[in-house]
């Protein structure tokens, strides 16, 4: 049986978590990440305020970081590495890190650079995302479509997983949507409460800004293949730089990773991180899988108990 680790994107943090980690972890998560950042992660994460924790610059470095302490307390337990990553637009680079890309710190300066450059965009213009329950891909392209030709933005952000979609655009093109889209098919719309219209045309400002945060690093190979986001594909490392670029305004396409692990072995999904949204994920698009869940140091035990109980035999993916 072959296991995949997820990791999680923004929307997961919250006000409280990492608490143990900060105890057990101060050579990954002590004085050193706040010198880089600029700012004190262990309060940010244990003390809020949460209108501060939420923002863009901030809630990605603190979810890279304990998302990746928690990775590396999971992978201290175990005798096998997973045989695939994926993480849900921010959590594909704590899967780079943990697949040893990129090195923590230098992954955390990008991670950094990112968030500043995507909260940067979003408060150029009013945009914002709504979720579409019970609407297949099909459809949400074909709602885009119509709206598009109206002279709107709007576009598909997210293949998140049979019957979730999540729409970008301006924010007159998510009222378009709550007007127009129960006479479209759409049996349920949710506004989501972020900060911008994030993989859409909304974010080309944010490009190279990463760029130029990404030149300079050298990838190195991969210890397990890395499902990117824009093509549900692994990774190509030696274009590793040009895929992160490119996902900043390209539809997350997480669902065609989760079904292409499938594919080719994974039996077992372990979500990595604060919040349980890729276990949700996983357990909608691949319901023959087990899905196990870490949020914290007993969950890591926990987990890493639970596979090496299973028999693991190493599949080979591309």
């Amino acid at each position: 049986m072959n296991y995949a680790v997820l990791f999680p994107g923004q929307g997961s943090q919250f006000v409280g978590m990492g608490a143990d980690l900060f105890e057990a972890r101060p050579d990954l998560l002590g004085d050193h990440v706040d010198e880089l950042l600029g700012w004190s992660l262990r309060e940010l994460c244990l003390d809020g305020p949460e209108e501060l924790l939420v923002r863009t610059e901030r809630a990605q470095p603190a979810l890279f970081c304990l998302s990746y302490a928690l990775w590396v307390e999971l992978s201290d337990r175990l005798g096998s590495l997973p045989i695939a990553a994926a993480g849900h637009s921010l959590g594909e680079y704590t899967a780079l890190a943990a697949a040893g890309v990129f090195g923590f710190e230098e992954t955390l300066s990008v991670v950094s650079a990112r968030g500043r450059a995507m909260a940067e965009a979003a408060d150029a213009e009013d945009s914002g995302m709504m979720a579409l329950m019970g609407v297949d891909d099909d459809l949400a392209e074909e709602v885009a479509d119509i709206r598009r030709r109206e002279g709107g933005r709007l576009v598909v952000a997210n293949l998140n997983a049979p019957g979730q979609v999540v729409m970008a655009g301006g924010v007159a093109d998510l009222d378009w949507i709550e007007a127009r889209g129960r006479s479209l098919g759409i049996r349920r719309m949710v506004r989501l409460p972020v900060a911008g219209a994030f993989h859409s045309g909304f974010m080309t400002p944010a490009a190279p800004k990463v760029e130029e945060a990404l030149v300079g690093l050298t990838p190195h190979p991969a210890r397990f293949p890395v499902y990117a986001n824009v093509s549900g594909e692994p990774m190509d490392t030696a274009r590793v730089a040009e895929t992160l670029v490119t996902q900043v305004s390209s539809p997350v396409r997480f669902a065609a990773g989760l079904s292409a692990m499938a594919r080719r072995g994974v039996e077992v999904f372990v979500h990595v991180g604060p919040g349980k949204v890729t276990a949700g994920l996983a357990r909608r698009t691949v319901p023959s899988a087990t899905v196990l869940t870490v949020n914290d140091l007993v969950g890591a035990a926990e987990v890493a108990e639970s596979i090496s109980s299973m028999e693991f035999s190493r599949g080979d993916l591309p």
